[in-house]
């Protein structure tokens, strides 16, 4: 995993460190965000709104400071479920216990950002990253967009970028380390996240399913890893896809198994060039109707 290099002219200035929640809508790309600033694919990303399910964090470190971001859910109200009660909450506790917190949004204002303007805790500093200005046709168009931005309540830096293209992200982190408190580093220097490979597998094999499956099924899975075995360069990973139904089940096999062949395999990769080393991967897919709302379940998979 590599990191990101940043533009860094600390000076004499003391150290600072701190946690920002990367909040917004569903789909306004907080995961692309978060992988682009940390330098590494630590949250899953999908062209589908609701992809991420937990809290991330992802763990940048600079000469100057160390930024801790929290990558939330989106908020959920496309569907109801306990799974996605557990995950609003997540979002509303992610604001409480932060230093700073990045609003994304799109190049255009919708409903839902101004839902999720309004969980906003006054007491909190937030910035404004309004996401994706290189795919705006007309330029022109991002000055009032901005100003429409910055009537919506007080914001402490409004900053156009592109995650994916990697612009102007250098000044939207200075932008959020003037927010942070002076103090020491909580995390190593080479970290780039508080989870584990296990967890990442995991959310690996996710994206996958996300990425090459119709608009349903994705959301009627998850994925638990029965075990993780590391033999010198070697991984050993063992994986269940839970389904809630068995007809979903065969859309996810495939014909002869070849569909998850496919996700497995795209996993696979996508590990090893992640972990920096080889990966031997078992996929198994099994029914287990209403996993989404039971709460046992929901507990052992950590939501």
């Amino acid at each position: 995993m590599s990191k990101r290099r940043v533009s860094d002219d600390s000076g004499s200035a003391p150290f600072r460190c701190g946690q920002l929640a990367v909040i917004g809508r569903p789909n306004v790309g907080k995961s692309t965000l978060v992988n682009a600033l940390v330098g590494a694919r630590i949250s899953i990303t999908s062209n589908r709104p609701q992809t991420t399910r937990h809290r991330i964090r992802g763990i940048l470190t600079t000469n100057r400071a160390q930024l801790i971001f929290v990558d939330t859910p989106g908020f959920q109200t496309a569907h109801r479920s306990t799974l996605n009660e557990r995950m609003n909450r997540a979002v509303r506790e992610s604001l409480t216990d932060v230093d700073a917190i990045v609003l994304v949004v799109e190049s255009s204002l919708t409903e839902g950002d101004r839902t999720v303007i309004a969980l906003l805790p006054a007491s909190v500093s937030v910035i404004v990253a309004v996401n994706k200005v290189d795919r705006l046709a007309d330029k022109a168009r991002l000055l009032p967009l901005l100003s429409e931005v910055a009537a919506l309540r007080e914001f402490a830096a409004i900053v156009p970028i592109s995650a994916e293209k990697g612009w102007q992200l250098d000044e939207l982190t200075a932008e959020m380390v003037k927010l942070m408190p002076v103090g020491p580093a909580l995390y190593g220097d080479d970290d780039l996240t508080d989870r584990d490979e296990r967890f990442l597998a995991a959310e690996y094999i996710r994206e996958k399913i996300f990425r090459l499956l119709g608009e349903e099924v994705p959301y009627a899975t998850t994925v638990t890893i029965d075990r993780f075995s590391q033999e010198g360069e070697l991984r050993r990973i063992h994986a269940t896809v839970l389904v809630d139904k068995a007809s979903q089940r065969a859309i996810l096999l495939g014909e002869r198994g070849e569909r998850m062949k496919e996700i497995a395999s795209a996993a696979r990769r996508d590990m090893e060039r992640l972990f920096g080393g080889k990966v031997f991967l078992e996929v198994w897919v099994r029914v287990k109707s209403g996993w989404a709302n039971d709460e046992r379940t929901l507990a052992q998979l950590g939501y």
